[in-house]
């Protein structure tokens, strides 16, 4: 995940980094913008992903972070206790 946005509104895109390059590397592939503030008059945070792109990076043998792992969770993509 890397942060954009100013200090107090971040937002967190889900990257995919080839594991032989540095961690602040060019990412190979965006594969969502989480957003943990939630909009006036909402009561949701806002995640948007393609679940294709991710399952196709999984199955590949990508390693997901921890908290990628807890949000993949949270919206159905793995199952709780699952490793990937």
């Amino acid at each position: 995940m890397s942060m954009h946005g100013p200090r107090n509104r971040r937002i967190f895109h889900i990257n995919v980094v080839e594991g032989r390059r540095k961690r602040d590397a060019k990412p190979a592939e965006l594969l969502g913008i989480y957003d943990p503030h939630v909009p006036v008059g909402e009561n949701t945070k806002t995640i948007q992903w393609s679940v294709d792109r991710i399952r196709y990076w999984l199955s590949v043998g990508a390693q997901p972070s921890t908290s990628v792992v807890k949000l993949l969770e949270l919206g159905g993509i793995l199952k709780a206790g699952n490793p990937y």
